[in-house]
């Protein structure tokens, strides 16, 4: 490697160095931006990224209206009703707690891709019930950031990370949900789960049960009000490939192809926030509000780790850190899916962002995908998985920082739990994949 691509390596290490010890996560990834950007030779090129993710409509439409219906649903309580029909069936069996709980946050995580409002959600119903199971803060935490957080939203078609891969693949969201992630997501949540599972049970084994708390919002279950989060996953499914069972007119939301897919999924979360809001209509008046509030939560707290993350990932393209990553994969071609899988983990892992680091990403990874043989679009699935790894078991993630501030434990504490069965699960789906298995 050259000097520049061993000092830029320095400026990479001392960012991580800096995140680690608890700096800002945005500013020192903008900073490292700017450094790396100048030892590239074109600074410039890191403000026009700054400024075309940042008003970048892929990212912003599905972002900002996703978490305005999250909070819709938050404001109106469909989302309890969801996840306490949900745990029904496993509230009154405490061996299958550990995996109940980890199996209805994985598919809350489905229609809600914020893993933050996945944990409030799902956090006040299954808290006292798995302490009352015996299980201690820190498992508690772990499950619920394993299960919010381990990659229930890539079946979603307006999953970030899936934007991303059709931006460079040209295959629709719908299509990658339904074709090329659960071959690889099914054995890797299966496996990180098992694993969870067994820490957990052997973390039990000498504490007693007690009588269950009651839990939050513990009325009668309203099915109608339960459904209402699947609304607009069932819309993006029956609109696009290979349903196509309602058609949309394109100029009914945009005027080129290039910003309807983005768009599409913001219409299904406004249809979703209408439904939610004629299901609870004492709730009606403030609506507007908690969906403005709920979108200005998504910019500040998802999109700025998308700009700045992808400015990071632009200043290592400049240094050459991207081809020198090329060279590597092309000089050894049974590294592409392992590296596809763990340096998203570890940029998303310093980072706090799986979509952060799938978007700065993803790119280094398709071409040499391209040029060995390989679907990118699988590669795809593994650098989305990979980032969605990294995110669980960082300790300055929001899932992470929510599901410790709910039940007291440390986030470092929930990472350790969380990580084995993460590392687990990606390697066991990984070789699989490697083996033509999947």
């Amino acid at each position: 490697m050259s000097a520049i691509q061993w000092l830029s390596l320095a400026v990479v290490g001392l960012a991580v160095a800096a995140i680690v010890r608890g700096r800002e996560v945005r500013l020192v990834l903008i900073l490292a931006a700017m450094t790396l950007g100048t030892l590239g030779g074109d600074p410039a090129a890191i403000v026009r990224e700054f400024l075309s993710t940042f008003s970048s409509e892929k990212f912003v439409v599905p972002i900002c209206c996703a978490m305005g219906f999250a909070y819709i649903l938050r404001h109106t309580g469909c989302d309890a009703h969801l996840v306490r029909l949900l745990m029904k069936p496993v509230r009154r069996v405490r061996f299958l707690l550990i995996p109940g709980v980890l199996l209805v946050a994985f598919t809350v995580n489905i229609p809600v891709i914020s893993q933050t409002s996945v944990a409030v959600c799902v956090g006040p119903v299954v808290i006292p019930l798995l302490k009352a199971a015996g299980y201690g803060p820190m498992t508690i935490a772990a499950c619920l950031a394993l299960g919010a957080s381990i990659g229930g939203e890539l079946l979603n078609p307006g999953a970030p990370e899936l934007l991303t891969v059709r931006g460079k693949t040209g295959v629709e969201t719908m299509i990658l949900a339904r074709q090329y992630i659960p071959p690889l997501l099914i054995p890797y949540v299966l496996v990180a789960g098992l694993v969870f599972w067994v820490q957990s049970v052997r973390e039990n084994r000498t504490t007693t049960a007690t009588e269950p708390e009651p839990a939050a919002g513990s009325e009668r279950i309203n099915v109608l009000k339960a459904a209402v989060p699947l609304v607009p996953l069932a819309l993006l499914f029956l609109t696009g490939p290979p349903l196509n069972l309602l058609a949309i007119p394109q100029d009914w939301l945009a005027n080129t192809p290039e910003s309807f897919g983005s768009r599409l999924i913001g219409a299904a979360m406004l249809v979703g926030v209408l439904c939610a809001l004629l299901v609870s209509p004492g709730q009606a008046k403030d609506g507007a509000k908690q969906f403005f509030e709920g979108a200005g939560y998504g910019f500040t707290n998802v999109i700025s780790l998308i700009v700045t993350g992808a400015c990071f990932a632009e200043g290592m393209k400049l240094c050459g850190l991207a081809a020198a990553l090329g060279h590597a994969i092309a000089g050894s071609p049974e590294l592409m899916l392992p590296l596809a899988a763990v340096v998203p983990m570890l940029f998303a892992f310093v980072s706090g962002s799986g979509i952060a680091s799938t978007k700065g990403l993803y790119e280094f990874f398709h071409d040499p995908a391209v040029a060995l043989g390989h679907d990118p679009n699988a590669v795809g699935a593994v650098v989305s998985m990979g980032a969605a790894a990294g995110r669980t078991m960082s300790p300055v993630a929001a899932v992470v920082l929510m599901s410790g501030t709910l039940t007291g434990a440390k986030p470092f504490d929930i990472v350790k739990r969380v990580a084995p069965p993460l590392v687990a699960g990606l390697a066991a789906s990984v070789a699989l994949r490697m083996l033509g298995v999947v």
